[in-house]
């Protein structure tokens, strides 16, 4: 399996508010550096550089709008003197949310933004872009005639919705790979996210779709971030009735109750009949994950690869979550190695 990777990932870093004190980010660059060692050490393919992609690639599954703030974000930042970590102060909640974009980017700041996980510095759109570009190199792979492909994506990007940025996540790769294949003439795409944390953005991109479905495996959110989404009776709406399928788990969740929930995603995803798979690839279930709470063993992940190939369709793995342990790699890698084991 091709891996695609970029040292770009490397210039964004910074802080988060967390735990009600502002601290470097548990999504730190050592991350993707860590799992692509494993992918040398393993031997499970070559290693490429990405191919850049025109900004049209991302408006498709986000807006003009947002990818505009991302873009000039630290511009304005620094325009009134700032140098430190650009992050949101306040938020349209619910009773003043409109649609109306502030002109100040503190207000911008609030308005594109979920959380203060998300910081932006000088360097974080060039990081940003390339972590798409290396999903959409992944799908090129995929229909140049791979099976299948792992796109080492830094910074992640399942919690970026259509206009929204948080959870370390600004443009949100798997989407925008979903979504340029239905450029390309798929007419049916499926996104699964095993991500210990539920995939809000992608379900808020294609919610109201039926070509693409969506199924996330997820820490309850009554317990979990996001909280606010990833409830089973969220199942899409409109033309996406049906179409978004979400299977939250419980606090120490372990491999059996897990497998369970994956067998039928799975099975949902094989009848979908989709041309194309992408995977959410988080491997922050593992049990000394240090912001999760599943219990996940390292062999669990060769399952878990398994299960996924016998979708049977061309796969385009998307990096996600996975924090501050040695195993990240192992466990990335096991996932991938468990796929490729069951396709042979």
């Amino acid at each position: 399996m091709l891996t695609i990777f970029s040292p770009d990932h490397r210039l964004h870093h910074g802080t988060e508010l967390k735990d009600g004190v502002l601290k470097p980010s548990f999504e730190q660059p050592s991350r993707a550096d860590t799992v692509c060692e494993r992918v040398r050490l393993t031997g499970l393919g070559d290693v490429v550089s990405p191919r850049a992609f025109d900004r049209a690639c991302y408006v498709a599954a986000h807006s003009e709008r947002y990818v505009a703030f991302l873009e000039n974000a630290w511009s304005e930042w620094t325009a009134i003197g700032r140098s430190h970590d650009a992050l949101p102060l306040v938020w349209p909640v619910r009773d003043l949310a409109n649609d109306r974009v502030p002109a100040f980017i503190d207000g911008k700041l609030g308005f594109f933004a979920m959380d203060a996980g998300a910081p932006i510095t000088a360097t974080t759109w060039q990081a940003v872009k390339t972590s798409a570009d290396l999903a959409l190199t992944g799908l090129a792979l995929i229909n140049e005639g791979q099976h299948s492909a792992f796109a080492l994506c830094r910074p992640p990007g399942h919690h970026a919705a259509r206009e929204y940025m948080g959870g370390y996540c600004y443009l949100n790769n798997a989407a925008i790979a979903a979504q340029h294949s239905l450029t390309l003439g798929a007419k049916r795409v499926a996104v699964l996210d095993v991500d210990f944390h539920h995939g809000n953005g992608t379900q808020n991109i294609f919610y109201a779709r039926s070509d693409v479905l969506f199924a996330s495996i997820h820490g309850d959110p009554a317990v979990s971030y996001p909280y606010f989404s990833g409830a089973t009776s969220e199942r899409g709406s409109g033309a996406g009735e049906g179409f978004n399928l979400n299977y939250p788990l419980a606090k120490g969740t372990r491999w059996s109750a897990y497998q369970q929930a994956l067998e039928d995603a799975c099975q949902r995803l094989r009848a979908y009949a989709p041309e194309l798979l992408v995977i959410s690839l988080g491997v922050d279930t593992f049990k000394d994950d240090p912001i999760s709470h599943f219990l996940l063993e390292s062999e669990d992940y060769f399952a878990m690869g398994a299960a996924i190939a016998k979708v049977g369709v061309p796969t385009l793995f998307v990096m996600e979550g996975g924090y501050m342990v040695d195993e990240i790699g192992i466990n990335a890698v096991n996932v991938l190695q468990g796929f490729e084991g069951a396709c042979a």
